[in-house]
């Protein structure tokens, strides 16, 4: 499994230019970014950070307040809507582009064409959504009517693996102050009897304000209601419907799927789908957002998932180093609890459903991150995501409609990226307009990527944790050491999570980890700086397996030595 390192943007927002927009506001009067602003400069920028590929978030038509009438594509119903814009997991057509990213609406699907073209070209892998669990309330696809969910179902049986979706035994209620305002407008009712369960497997008829309301449940032959019984033979119509649509994106050039919600979904089907879908494309990659560490071998070994979203585990303990103080050795935990699956897990630090690391309500500074992410890139054999404005500390200020002030990215409304437009510079990603430390946060985002995705002891050498042999001598409260290695080479990686003080130690190299690196206990090792700040020197194998390497550490920081051994 090659080393994979993955920028995602919502495109939605990455090329939108307008500097100030509203609260609440329509995309006439907030801007809204197309496709086309993927220029071909564009993603030589983002190729020459050291990524390998891009996620391009809400590709797929979804659910939207305003249509375009213009072309036979109706307003949808704000009841039943999140923002104006929509959430780009409320798909209402699986076989269609979002009409707002296109430049000329009829000639979408061309233009999507010519974004997968522009993308290999610059040497990217493109990767784009798929929601198996929900779809919009109002679902219809132009594109292919005949494949439509629900038009041959029993409404009548709550149940029955011969029916797409799962239905109540009443009408549908709305919570009170569902959707979306739309200021000076008549919102109009909307029915439906009977509902059909709302897509978070709320089986009644009133979901909550909190729950997803705007999504309805498909139907993969689980009787949830009935002790979960399966009925998985013959296949569900749904098993078949969905990997249609998996084969028709792969066709068209996409190269790997981020599968949301994955695990809300039978692992049977995805052993079904994902084999079938790699009969025809066996380099295609499936990337499942998860979050039941139990499910994960399952998920990887029967369900044929390349990657898992390593959320409940190291995300959740790199926040917890950085926000609550708890130890950096609990990193050790982390790949412990993997038990052997670390090549297919996926890292990051920020996504679209997670925080902005320069928010308030996370670390309020993106430099506390900078041995997180140092971590997050190198700890093992498996994938990193970046998320569009985190290399240059965007944070997410302010409300900008549906979405609240919450320090994440809006999914939910036309808005902008305010930090993130000052590298974008209206086309030009040159980063002219960014700030001498934000130049400085993206300058540390681009070598570390560059160094993770090119040394092979990155990208295919083992882990070897030291902490166990620097029990004394490091404070394990705020520092993590480690290697990666090859036959006869080392990376050497050492961080410091303190934001306030400097960590100076010496820090041991078993003679353990040498035997397993093959690096003879006779040698002189030669330490050369990879990445940090630190002088190239020689010492003895023993001279480290006894006193060890001086290190010293700035605040928030880290270093990696290149390391290898000759007689």
């Amino acid at each position: 499994m090659s080393f994979i390192s993955i920028y995602q943007v919502l495109v939605r927002l990455f090329g939108n230019n307008v500097t100030s927009p509203v609260f609440n506001g329509s995309r006439e009067e907030n801007g809204v970014g197309k496709m086309s602003a993927f220029t071909p400069h564009v993603l030589k920028q983002i190729r020459e950070m050291g990524f390998t590929h891009i996620w391009y978030t809400g590709l797929i038509e979804h659910a939207r307040c305003q249509g375009n009438p213009e072309y036979g594509i109706p307003d949808g119903n704000p009841r039943i809507i999140k923002g104006k814009a929509g959430s780009p997991y409320a798909i209402c057509d699986y076989y269609d582009i979002d009409p707002d990213l296109a430049d000329s609406i009829p000639n979408r699907q061309a233009e999507f064409d010519d974004l997968v073209r522009r993308t290999h070209e610059a040497g990217l892998k493109m990767v784009i959504d798929f929601v198996p669990n929900h779809v919009a309330r109002q679902y219809h696809s132009d594109v292919r009517p005949e494949a439509d969910f629900g038009r041959n179902d029993h409404p009548e049986w709550h149940f029955s693996p011969l029916n797409d979706f799962y239905y109540t035994a009443e009408p549908l209620h709305l919570p009170e102050g569902s959707g979306t305002k739309i200021e000076g407008a008549q919102v109009p009712d909307y029915e439906e009897n009977p509902a059909k369960v709302t897509g978070n497997d709320q089986f009644s008829a009133w979901p909550s304000v909190n729950d997803w309301y705007e999504t309805v449940k498909l139907n993969y032959g689980v009787d949830y209601q009935n002790n979960r019984n399966c009925q998985f033979e013959p296949h569900p119509v749904v098993w078949q419907k969905m990997t249609d649509i998996l084969c028709y994106w792969a066709a068209r050039g996409v190269d790997a799927f981020r599968c949301d919600m994955a695990e809300m979904v039978p692992v049977e089907f995805w052993q079904y789908a994902i084999a079938e879908v790699k009969k025809q494309y066996p380099d295609i990659q499936f990337i499942a957002e998860i979050y039941g560490p139990a499910a994960y071998k399952d998920y990887i070994y029967r369900g044929g998932f390349d990657y898992l979203y390593d959320k409940v585990g190291l995300y959740d303990t790199l926040r917890g180093i950085i926000c609550h103080g708890e130890p950096a050795s609990n990193l050790s935990r982390c790949w412990q609890n993997l038990d052997g699956i670390d090549s297919h897990m996926l890292r990051f630090l920020e996504n679209h459903d997670e925080q902005r690391i320069a928010s308030r309500f996370f670390a309020g500074n993106p430099r506390k991150a900078i041995p997180a992410m140092i971590v997050a890139a190198t700890l093992n054999q498996g994938a990193v995501m970046v998320y569009f404005g985190q290399e240059v500390g965007e944070p997410a200020n302010g409300a900008t409609g549906f979405s609240g002030d919450d320090g994440r990215t809006t999914i939910f409304d036309y808005s902008n990226v305010p930090v993130f437009q000052k590298w974008y510079n209206g086309g030009q990603a040159d980063g002219a307009l960014l700030s001498t430390d934000e130049r400085e946060l993206r300058d540390f985002y681009c070598r570390l990527l560059r160094l993770a995705s090119t040394e092979s002891c990155f990208t295919s050498g083992r882990f070897y944790d030291l902490m166990w042999a620097n029990n004394c001598n490091v404070d394990a409260s705020k520092v993590y050491a480690y290697l990666r290695h090859i036959e006869g080479r080392a990376m050497l990686v050492v961080v410091n999570f303190d934001s306030e003080n400097a960590k100076s130690f010496h820090l041991r190299i078993p003679a353990h980890a040498f035997s397993i690196v093959g690096i003879s206990a006779g040698d002189r090792l030669s330490l050369t700086t990879a990445f940090g700040a630190i002088s190239n020197e020689t010492v003895s194998v023993q001279q480290v397996m006894n006193t060890g390497i001086n290190v010293h550490l700035q605040p928030m920081s880290g270093i990696v030595y290149a390391v290898t051994g000759a007689r």
